[in-house]
Order: structure tokens, then C-alpha cells, then sequence
């Protein structure tokens, strides 16, 4: 009989946020085609938030108690976090929280494995639920963990988790390390990257696209899509235009993204364009629907991503999807998507220079758009899940 899956991921999409991990339920609904599976996504609380939805009104917005998502059950119960503070008590605040729900599946048959995505306090909490069930627990290692295990507070519960959970899995080789780093047996370590929906994300005519937008065709475009907020880098992005204008007179940057949990940064990136007089040559596109996302990655010449941090970007593979190369930094696992000088290049994190160099090179390139597409085709999500499916299934047995 197939094993009761039940995923532990605090960053979920949900009616209010549905842009929020979106990476995690378009990796675990995959495999709940194959398997049975549903969701737990505990929503932070504490007893005064909603006054401050007064003061910081996208603070914590409310989650439904319960919704179906594809035929998927998804629960979101509360758990106490107080924001800004006592963080390394959230992985236990948050399995005292989820434990009745999990108390229930259990009783209901409905509990095999608990898979929990980032290390804490997500899976934290799941190595906590495990041991009091009596049920193996599943860690995906996502990014986050590169700055926790930097933590001298959060450290020892990062690797308390991984030490405790049945397997462990990493988006990126990068993240592996980070895990060895916790002496964790390199045994029941596996990397599992993301993949790419080649049907979702596919090239469109690039005229047309630039049409539709209201790009003349001529222009030079660059695209940047994420959450608006510190950590993607938007700001180096822009900071850069006066100097790559200086070359190309006719560029675009385009923006795509809103705000996400991490925070909001929207008015600090409008007012550096107005800082820099750039109002004529960056455009913010807002949030846009992943099926609706071709379009202007088509429009675009070059992808561009200056973040800080990443686990495994699947943002990277979609542009390739559509046939964009890529200027992406040098952190977490994006020299493992961008593996190959034909597949764009990679820069030193906050190098200035460095990046309006990688920009104005490969505006200049005549790249193989079908080559990059191709590999897309080949890191789609079906082999991912194929292993994954697997390794639930061995843990089970």
C-alpha cells in the first residue's frame, strides 16, 4: 500500500497569497498524482497582529482554516510567533500547533511520512511531530539554510533537524554541503533539484510579445521576475541602468513580482528608478500568473537575477524554458542551473562592475535560444518526482 504523505511547509499557497511557495506545491502535487498526500501550512500568529495590519497592512494576512487546492486538502493552523523575536522557539511553537492536525491524520490512516520543506523551523517542528507519532520525516533543504546554520542560535537547531530526520533532501549540491557541514551521513543525503512545466513555460514570437507589451521592437529588453524584496536584488539590477544605457540608449528593464512574505520593497525600487531619472526606461509589470509568464520572458533579450541568496531558483529554468539566457550571481545553486557559458553567465555577488559587464556582453550575443530551451526540456519536473515517489516509497517499507 502506498504511504500517507503529508507535506510541513509554512511557505504555501494559499487564496490570499497564491504566489507564496509556490515552488513546493508545484514539486508535492506532482507526486500527490502518484501518491496520497496533504498539506499542512501553519500560519504564524500572535495575539495583537492584527493591529498591526493597521500600520503594515499585507502583515501576516489570514489564511482559510482549510481549502482544497487540485484536489489536494490543505490545512493552515495557527501557531505562536512573535515577529522579530524569540525566533529559535518557532520550530517548537509550531509543532505544538500542528500536532493536533497531524494527531488526526494519524488517526484517520492518513500519516505515513511527514515531508517538511526548509530545515527551520519547518523541519524542526517535523522531526518534533515525528518523534511524538512515532512517523519518518522528510527534510527538504530549500536555501534558508545557508543563513541559519550562520546563526550561532539557529545553527544548533538546523542541524539538530537533519540529524534527526530519515532522509534528507537538497534542491542543489551547494545545500548538500551546507548538511555535511552539520555531519549529517552523507548517506541519507540525495540532491533533488526543481524543475521546469515546459508546457506552462514555453518561447512565444518575440515581436509579437514585445507588441502586446508595447515595446518597440527594436529595444534592448532585460526581466527580472521574483518577490519584490531585498534579497532578489532588484536594486543592483537597477542601479546598473545608467551605465548599460550609456550602451544600449533603447533598454527596458521589466519588473515582475509583487510583494511576498519576506517582506515588500516595491516603493523603495520606485523611487531608486525616480532617483536615477529611469521612470521611461523600467516598467513594473506587478505579479503575473505562471501560465501568463511566457510572454514577457519572450519579450525579453536577457534574464537577469542579482540575488543574495538561493537554494535552487526555478525562475532560472522557466526564462530557459522560453529560451532567455541568463546573468545570475554566484550564490546558493545558480551556477548549478547555469551550468554552461551557452546558457548565459554567471557573476560575483555585489560586483558591480562585474554585472554591468555580464549585462552589456550578453545583450551583444547571438545566443542559441533552441539549445537553451533544450535544456530546459531536459530538467523538467518528471525525473525529479520519479526519484522522489522512490524514495517515499523505500521509506515505507
Amino acid at each position: 500500500m502506498d504511504p500517507h504523505i503529508v507535506v510541513l511547509s509554512s511557505l504555501f499557497p494559499n487564496r490570499l497569497q497564491p504566489m507564496a511557495g509556490l515552488f513546493v506545491r508545484e514539486r508535492m502535487f506532482r507526486v500527490a498524482q502518484q501518491l496520497p498526500l496533504s498539506v499542512v501550512a501553519p500560519v504564524p500568529w500572535f495575539p495583537f497582529q492584527s493591529l498591526m495590519r493597521l500600520v503594515r497592512p499585507g502583515f501576516r494576512p489570514p489564511a482559510p482554516g482549510t481549502e482544497t487546492q487540485d484536489g489536494t486538502t490543505v490545512f493552515h493552523p495557527l501557531f505562536f510567533s512573535i515577529p522579530g523575536a524569540f525566533k529559535s522557539m518557532d520550530g517548537l511553537f509550531m509543532a505544538i500547533g500542528c500536532l493536533p492536525r497531524f494527531w488526526r491524520l494519524k488517526r484517520l490512516g492518513r500519516l505515513d511520512i511527514i515531508d517538511a520543506h526548509f530545515a527551520y523551523p519547518d523541519g524542526y517542528a517535523a522531526t518534533l511531530l515525528g518523534k511524538w507519532l512515532n512517523v519518518p520525516v522528510t527534510i527538504t533543504m530549500r536555501g534558508t539554510e545557508t543563513r541559519h546554520v550562520k546563526d550561532p542560535v539557529l545553527r544548533p537547531r538546523v542541524c539538530a533537524a537533519l540529524s534527526r530526520a530519515s532522509r534528507v533532501f537538497s534542491v542543489s549540491d551547494s545545500l548538500r554541503q551546507v548538511a555535511l557541514s552539520c555531519g549529517i551521513d552523507p548517506s541519507k543525503l540525495q540532491v533533488i533539484g526543481n524543475g521546469v512545466d515546459i508546457a506552462k513555460f514555453s518561447p512565444q514570437a518575440q515581436s509579437s510579445a514585445r507588441d502586446s507589451l508595447g515595446i518597440p521592437r527594436q529595444s534592448k529588453v532585460l526581466v527580472t521576475v521574483g518577490g519584490l524584496v531585498e534579497r532578489k536584488g532588484f536594486h543592483r539590477v537597477i542601479a546598473a541602468m545608467p551605465e548599460l544605457l550609456k550602451k544600449y540608449p533603447n533598454l527596458t528593464y521589466l519588473i515582475i513580482g509583487g510583494p511576498s512574505p519576506e517582506g515588500d520593497w516595491t516603493q523603495q525600487l520606485k523611487q531608486l528608478v525616480s532617483d536615477h531619472q529611469l521612470d521611461s526606461s523600467v516598467r513594473f509589470l506587478g505579479p503575473i500568473p505562471a501560465d501568463k509568464l511566457s510572454q514577457p520572458l519572450s519579450a525579453a533579450d536577457v534574464f537577469v537575477l542579482s540575488t543574495r541568496n538561493e537554494g535552487w531558483a526555478n525562475v532560472l529554468l522557466e526564462a530557459m524554458a522560453c529560451g532567455l539566457p541568463v546573468v545570475a550571481t554566484d550564490v546558493g545553486g545558480n551556477r548549478e542551473v547555469v551550468s554552461s557559458t551557452a546558457l548565459g553567465a554567471i557573476v560575483p555577488f555585489d560586483d558591480d562592475d562585474a554585472l554591468v559587464n555580464a549585462i552589456t556582453q550578453s545583450l551583444a550575443t547571438g545566443w542559441d535560444r533552441a539549445a537553451i530551451r533544450a535544456y530546459a526540456e531536459a530538467n523538467t519536473w518528471d525525473s525529479r518526482v520519479v526519484t522522489l515517489v522512490k524514495e517515499f516509497r523505500n521509506l515505507s517499507s
